[in-house]
């Protein structure tokens, strides 16, 4: 067990860095008076905002724990389960915060480094970035060591193997606080960005015809504060949980299948986690490698960042046939190569994305193109490219999960399905999984760092630098508009593998569901009978007949689908009524105080900000809470069969319906950026104002609706593991 040390110190370590990065930053100068007003009306409207936003989760959270207790005393729950949730969904909310933080430190500073140099620019808001990434595994890592050590002393086992099940079962339950605060704080953030981003583009950049982030556009501050709020807190609490999903779907895999062989067993769920910790140190490095040249374009730019996430998703490679080696693992060499069919599906994954959405590529050159004979050409060629851009994610994630399985399996084709075999082979999709996860640290520093340039650019034209200063943070700003777009594909992708190791975490729950509840023999269709606590998977599929000829599997399957479409279709009317009274207070600003266009008067910019947090608020509630209500009702009304069918539905529609959203919403924001850098008549041109109509249809695809969706599918599992002792006892048909 010594080795299993080496998780917390690694969280240690990424904390320790995360803490220089962040005061090394902070050393740095805000730049002038102006400047660093700016930065403090940024700073006190995204503090304001989490605070508000914490009480309403904070609310939510009560309630749930509540209900966990009250179904541990009557034997439906594990007595830890409530505890675990609370824990996951604080170290969630922590995560977003301290990122949050930095970003609104940032912003200021990374525009003052870019008055002296684009590369000095860039290293501010990359380590800045950083912080964010190295917080979130940091605290996932200390998370499951701590949960691990305090069950490991307190579970009592029947024997050694089945406590090493209800451990890791345990601990997957923390997921669903850490999903659950992800979802509010993705939602409730998504819908506050995107209802000042398009209010203030709509009526300033439109109607008024004044530059992005002009000071005398009164929504500009509660812009600011969006992206902080939604593009970092939202996406710090998102990783979060898709980092500690992975591995501990991972570990109860690893549980279950090596249960036969105790030596094994405590291997499989460490494995996980040690490879999680050795990428840590490896992100660490990779961070210190991304720097550039002055001058640099947007591929050179792009380069630099590829270069410190390739060399260390190289290094974690080759180090993971080291470390599946050394612990023991009969197969190390099958399942060494399953984690690199995760990594590779990652950076595929990355790949793909960056060239539908950067505009150095012909995609997204082509929708702006499309943008002078006006906005509807724009939004028509924005949804066609990304429609055809999902095939590469889906591809990728196809071949990962065919890879992985059969490299755990040794490639035994004709036996795939015998019960050793699917085990082995979910361990294998579930270990990839964390293969594209694995460096976590340093690609999650590139995508916190997109926000953190966008809010520099903001600040630099609000303080009237000079307009070179504002072409090198719009060069910072595009790069960052596509490293953003990747990493939620990456997320997403890391999603689509999760999931599909949570659903045979899922039958491993209702095994000690069933238990919980005296049921120890299960008699199957044929009329055999067989032990629960040695049932194999395809047995629990036998048993409730998980089958496609059974309607409850295909009313599910149908359910989950809904889901993905009706919340996307919630979140984006949430965004369009707050958008709307955004617009509206921005024209009557204009209208009533006659000051603000010739620079005379200052905007009201609190009262933009106030309604963007209201609308936020009380927007999510009812998208955040029906996915949790949803699996369920649907556990009471169809039990596993139908809850097995919802999941496997949702993942299909919602992880492709994810990737089309970001990538359309990246790919509309570029074909702005491309126009703006002087191509096809510029700033001000009738191609300009058509593109910033698509950005703006495409604000809450790629942040808001788009990247909720992998929450989504993640927290449907996640609350269907939890409740999986009601839907064993309740269950109607």
């Amino acid at each position: 067990m010594s080795y299993f040390y080496l998780v917390p110190l690694a969280s240690l370590v990424a904390l320790g860095f995360a803490y220089y990065f962040f005061k090394n930053m902070k050393s740095q100068s805000e730049g002038t008076e102006k400047m660093k007003t700016i930065a403090q009306f940024v700073r006190e409207g995204a503090m304001a905002y989490l605070k508000q936003q914490y009480k309403v989760v904070a609310i939510v959270f009560v309630v749930l724990s509540v209900i966990f207790a009250v179904m541990a005393y009557f034997g439906l729950q594990n007595n830890w389960v409530p505890f675990a949730f609370l824990t996951g969904g604080f170290f969630s909310g922590l995560a977003g915060f301290l990122g949050m933080k930095t970003a609104t430190f940032a912003s200021a500073r990374t525009a003052n480094a870019a008055r002296t140099s684009l590369n000095k620019g860039l290293q501010i808001a990359f380590r800045s970035g950083a912080v964010m990434g190295l917080v979130v595994v940091g605290l996932a890592l200390l998370d499951i060591s701590l949960w691990y050590l305090i069950l490991d002393h307190f579970v009592e086992g029947a024997n050694e193997g089945h406590k090493l099940i209800m451990i890791t079962t345990t601990m997957l339950t923390f997921g669903m606080g850490a999903s659950t605060q992800a979802l509010f704080a993705r939602v409730g953030g998504g819908i506050y960005t995107k209802a000042a981003d398009v209010g203030a583009d709509l009526v300033g950049k439109v109607e008024a015809g004044i530059p992005e982030d002009d000071p005398r556009n009164p929504a500009t501050i509660a812009d600011n504060v969006g992206d902080n709020v939604g593009d970092v807190a939202g996406m710090g609490a998102d990783l979060y949980e898709s980092y500690c999903g992975s591995i501990l779907s991972t570990a109860a895999l690893g549980a279950s299948a090596f249960i036969a062989n105790p030596q094994m067993q405590q291997k499989a769920v460490f494995a996980p986690m040690i490879i999680a910790a050795i990428g840590v140190f490896l992100s660490i490095l990779g961070i210190f490698l991304v720097r550039t040249k002055e001058d640099a374009s947007i591929k050179t730019l792009m380069a630099a960042l590829n270069k410190g996430i390739n060399i260390s998703a190289f290094l974690i490679a080759v180090l993971t046939f080291v470390i599946l080696y050394l612990l023991g693992f009969e197969n190390w060499l099958g399942l060494s190569f399953s984690v690199i069919a995760g990594l590779l599906a990652g950076i595929v994954i990355g790949k793909g994305t960056e060239y539908f959405t950067s505009h150095a590529y012909k995609p997204t050159q082509n929708i702006a193109k499309s943008a002078q004979t006006g906005p509807a050409t724009v939004i028509i060629s924005g949804i066609g490219s990304g429609m055809i851009s999902t095939v590469i994610p889906v591809a990728s994630i196809v071949i990962a999960i065919l890879i992985a399985y059969l490299s755990a399996i040794g490639f035994d084709v004709k036996n795939m399905l015998t019960p050793e075999n699917l085990g082995m082979g979910l361990y294998g999709i579930a270990i990839a999984a964390v293969g594209m996860l694995s460096t976590l640290g340093i690609t999650l520093a590139t995508d916190a760092y997109g926000p953190i340039a966008d809010n520099a650019g903001g600040n630099a034209e609000m303080s009237g630098l000079e307009p070179e200063v504002r072409r090198r943070t719009d060069a910072l700003d595009a790069l960052g508009n596509t490293t953003a777009a990747t990493g939620k594909g990456f997320a997403i992708g890391s999603a689509a593998l999760t999931a599909l190791a949570l659903l045979a975490s899922y039958m491993e729950e209702i095994r000690i569901g069933m238990l919980r509840l005296g049921d120890k023999i299960m008699e199957l269709a044929n009329g055999d009978t067989v032990e629960v606590a040695k049932a194999s998977f395809l047995d629990f599929m036998n048993y409730f007949q998980v089958t496609l000829m059974n309607p409850k599997v295909i009313v599910g399957i149908f359910i989950g689908s809904m889901m993905a479409f009706l919340f996307c279709g919630l979140t984006m009317n949430a965004v369009g009524r707050a958008a709307q009274k955004m617009v509206e207070e921005v024209r009557r600003q204009f209208r009533e105080i006659k000051g603000i266009l010739t620079g005379e008067e200052t905007p009201d910019y609190a009262r933009c900000v106030a309604i963007s947090t209201k609308g936020a608020q009380h927007e999510m509630l009812f998208p955040s809470l029906l996915a949790i209500a949803v699996p369920i009702i649907t556990g009471i009304l169809l039990g596993v069969a139908g809850v097995m069918g919802l999941l496997a539905g949702g993942l299909g529609s919602g992880f492709v319906l994810a990737i089309f959203m970001a990538n359309s919403g990246g790919a509309w924001d570029n074909a702005k950026k491309f126009v703006e850098e002087g191509n096809l008549g510029g700033k001000g041109s009738s191609a300009h104002k058509a593109t910033v109509v698509g950005d703006t249809v495409g604000d809450p695809f790629k942040d808001t609706s788009g990247p909720s969706l992998n929450i989504l599918i993640k927290l449907m599992s996640m609350v269907s593991i939890v409740m999986a002792g009601l839907t064993v006892s309740w269950s109607l048909l």
